[in-house]
């Protein structure tokens, strides 16, 4: 999705504290390419074209800070235009990855560009069975836990439901089955049936079992009394007497052949008997042995229970001991961003002064001219100083490879008031003369210009954010002055020197 059609970036990404000018007016959440409104308040690129268009709205900003003023507070179609400058400082933003588990840092720039929508531990949705689930969990999900994966039968090929693994089994034509009779393994179930046909050890129920035949024949001799009905049907001997009316009588040589057959088929009958007793004893010692097993086989599983019980016990120990390292882990994280902001506050009052005079010091000059001039860092800003101890807060903006008109021809120098401790007790709109100055570090031709505020412009109204509009001379400086030999810069240094006029306070 194209980063314009997004609202803002979710404040849990912050690595510190969310800074009032870093947020948007209307989704509340950190500025997504942040368009200035006319009235001065900011909003992301997608909130701004949600809210317009529809048609020309109020500022809700302006309504709830009591500053709406018509018609600077009316928010219409191209009433606003691209704060880049607001921009680069969000994206230089310390930044974590709000998802649990994932450790990336980094900077919003890298977060939009490099991580946001692609984390690993992001939570999705399994699009076949719905489960919740993280991002570099789906692929073994789908491979090996979803019960609406779809799989091939490793025996016909066919394509089948995970869930339907049984079903399929039992219809497969190429499930590999076994032959009672002669033991032989993997017959395809389409051809089984073909098998036991002329299988010689298979055994298959007499075909007059219905009139009492109790006996088993083989497939061959299956099929042979379905050729031969007359033998076999002499070979039923149990039907012999019950059906002995409905024949004729047979000839003596059959008749004893018949009688012969039966003699030996008590002889079988009654060995068998034998041994039928000898497997029952041989059954009963077994049944002992296994009930003996049985026990065992509890007694171990209720062993067995108790370790995964216990198991499971220590793995959520072990869980929830690795979830507090991780959040210690962060805590100390933010401990160390609040330290480091807290000495740059440190620096930046030791550097204030409190007389309208500020004095600003570049040093590496030539390293910070070629970030501006490649845009990694196109603005810096000074320290803050002040027109007294309880008097109007300011500092200095200043463009090395210039900005708007001046861009990339002139040095642009920048004048913004901020909004300070004391501003309920000043007089505004701010009103004194500010003077910028280029030193000559030979006290020669210092590169000088002034002006006096525009009282109707909103960058000298009473700050309703961290700081104003800025405003000062885009064509400060033209920038071959400072790349021939000149006392401009030294030892890689500049000075740049800013006067307010304290007549009146």
């Amino acid at each position: 999705m194209d980063c314009c059609n997004k609202p803002g970036f979710p404040k849990n990404i912050l690595a510190n504290n969310l800074e009032e000018k870093h947020m948007c007016n209307s989704c509340l959440k950190i500025l997504r390419r942040p368009l200035q409104a006319q009235c001065g308040h900011r909003f992301c690129s997608f909130c701004f074209n949600k809210i317009v268009s529809s048609g020309p709205h109020k500022c809700s900003a302006c309504i709830k800070e009591d500053l709406f003023e018509d018609p600077t507070s009316i928010l219409k179609e191209g009433g606003a235009f691209p704060d880049n400058a607001a921009r680069r400082e969000v994206e230089a933003l310390a930044a974590v990855c709000p998802n649990e588990g994932c450790t990336w840092t980094g900077n919003i720039k890298e977060y939009e560009v490099n991580h946001e929508g692609k984390c690993d531990f992001m939570i999705i949705l399994c699009p076949s069975c719905k489960e919740l689930m993280r991002t570099n969990e789906l692929e073994r999900h789908n491979e090996r836990e979803c019960p609406e994966r779809t799989l091939n039968c490793k025996y016909c090929k066919e394509p089948f439901h995970f869930k339907n693994i049984k079903a399929h089994d039992e219809i497969c034509p190429k499930y590999p089955m076994i032959c009672e009779g002669c033991a032989k393994k993997k017959i395809p179930r389409e051809k089984y049936v073909d098998h036991i046909k002329f299988c010689s050890k298979f055994r298959a129920p007499c075909r007059f079992h219905v009139v009492g035949c109790d006996m088993s024949v083989s497939g061959l001799y299956f099929i042979i009394t379905i050729c031969m009905p007359p033998l076999s049907l002499l070979a039923c001997a149990p039907t012999l007497p019950t059906l002995a009316t409905s024949f004729t009588p047979l000839p003596s040589a059959v008749g004893a052949a018949l009688e012969l057959q039966l003699h030996s088929e008590k002889t079988k009958v009654a060995e068998l008997s034998r041994r039928c007793q000898e497997l029952e004893l041989k059954v009963g010692t077994f049944e002992n042995i296994v009930c003996v097993l049985n026990r065992e086989m509890e007694r171990s599983s209720t062993t067995i229970e108790a370790y995964n019980r216990q198991h499971r016990l220590d793995q959520d120990k072990v869980e929830i001991l690795n979830n507090k390292v991780r959040q210690l882990e962060r805590t100390v994280g933010l401990r160390d961003l609040s330290i480091v902001e807290m000495e740059g506050n440190i620096r930046e009052m030791s550097a204030a002064t409190f007389d309208g005079i500020f004095v600003w010091k570049i040093s590496d000059f030539t390293k910070k001219r070629q970030d501006a001039v490649a845009g990694r860092a196109p603005a810096m800003f000074s320290p803050a100083f002040f027109t007294s101890k309880y008097g109007y807060k300011m500092c200095l903006r200043i463009y090395l490879n210039g900005d708007g008109t001046g861009r990339a021809s002139h040095l642009s120098l920048f004048f913004v008031v901020m909004r300070g401790h004391s501003d309920a007790l000043l007089k505004w709109p701010f009103n004194q003369k500010v003077t910028l100055m280029l030193l000559d570090q030979n006290n020669r031709e210092h590169i000088i210009d002034a002006f006096r505020p525009d009282i109707s412009s909103s960058s000298f109204q009473r700050p309703v954010s961290d700081m104003n509009i800025a405003s000062g001379c885009p064509l400060f400086c033209p920038l071959p002055k400072l790349d021939t030999k000149n006392s401009y810069i030294r030892d890689d240094t500049i000075f740049i020197k800013a006067i307010v006029d304290l007549t009146g306070l």
